[in-house]
């Protein structure tokens, strides 16, 4: 060897190292979900610890999510040991209105919980986060874990509650959303697409899935973090402060943050932003 050149030590823990794992297939239906899992490719996964899991959900206004768009920001739990996986749903615009969303959301849920083992994933601690449109499907899955009435036939014996909800820039009120967003362009296709054909029952849809009308007291719920910008033009950042409300009133662990200035996405993610909810989601799942 050369003296002059310095030595480093190896990692023989392999600790940071992840694997992306794509197109795993979590339900009948077709949808699929990415993983980030922190071990080596090459790793005995049988000796693997099992780990905590952030269930994130890409806004995408219903539609179809893009499964790449936060993988940079999601790979650094992975490289920190906790496992992450980025949910696909059914698109209201290929005919699925609500809760078609939902219900995949909670089945991919169950199918992580049945291979848990398989991807070394500790099933007790599964933390939902998403932004937008995603962010009110978390949201969702805070306040309805287990209601029989929203599982569908995959997975049955297992449980599709979560652990904490982190939710972005989140629509809470769809009344009030899409009476605010009433004049976007092709509004009314847009509604029949989410809330079905017949115009009568829209009302009856949108609060059955706004998340500030699924807040009960005397409910248990599990910790919430909101963060919002107060320059959003697509959702008002009085959405979160309606749900922020109605989780104090009944008892529950919330916490908010008001994003100065921010809009939809984009200019929303300062490095502040992401201090906040990566302390939030290590407090939550017992990470240190």
């Amino acid at each position: 060897m050369i003296p002059e050149i310095p030595h480093l030590p190896m990692n023989p823990s392999l600790t940071g190292q992840a694997e992306l794992i794509q197109h795993v297939q979590y339900s009948k239906n077709g949808q699929e979900l990415t993983l980030i899992l922190p071990w080596a490719p090459h790793d005995d996964r049988s000796q693997v610890k099992r780990v905590p899991l952030i269930l994130f959900v890409q806004g995408s206004s219903w539609t179809t999510p893009n499964l790449n768009y936060e993988v940079p920001m999601l790979s650094r739990y992975a490289e920190e040991g906790i496992a992450v996986a980025t949910v696909s749903h059914r698109s209201a615009a290929d005919g699925h209105p609500f809760p078609a969303f939902l219900l995949d959301v909670k089945c991919a849920i169950r199918f992580l919980r049945a291979n848990a083992a398989a991807y070394a994933i500790d099933p007790t601690r599964i933390l939902a986060f998403g932004t937008s449109s995603g962010g009110n499907t978390v949201c969702l899955l805070g306040l309805t874990g287990d209601d029989p009435l929203l599982k569908t036939g995959e997975y049955t014996d297992q449980s599709d509650s979560v652990c904490g909800v982190v939710a972005c820039f989140a629509p809470t009120d769809l009344k009030a959303l899409f009476t605010y967003l009433k004049d976007a362009p092709d509004m009314d296709n847009v509604m029949a697409a989410y809330f079905g054909q017949d115009r009568n029952q829209w009302d009856s849809v949108m609060h059955a899935w706004s998340p500030v009308d699924r807040v009960r007291a005397g409910q248990t719920y599990p910790p919430f973090l909101l963060l919002h910008g107060t320059g959003d033009p697509v959702v008002p950042c009085q959405q979160m402060d309606e749900l922020y409300l109605k989780l104090r009133e009944a008892d529950a662990n919330v916490q908010a943050y008001y994003v100065d200035g921010a809009e939809h996405e984009g200019n929303f993610w300062s490095p502040d932003v992401r201090d906040v909810i990566h302390r939030r989601i290590h407090e939550i799942l017992g990470v240190s």
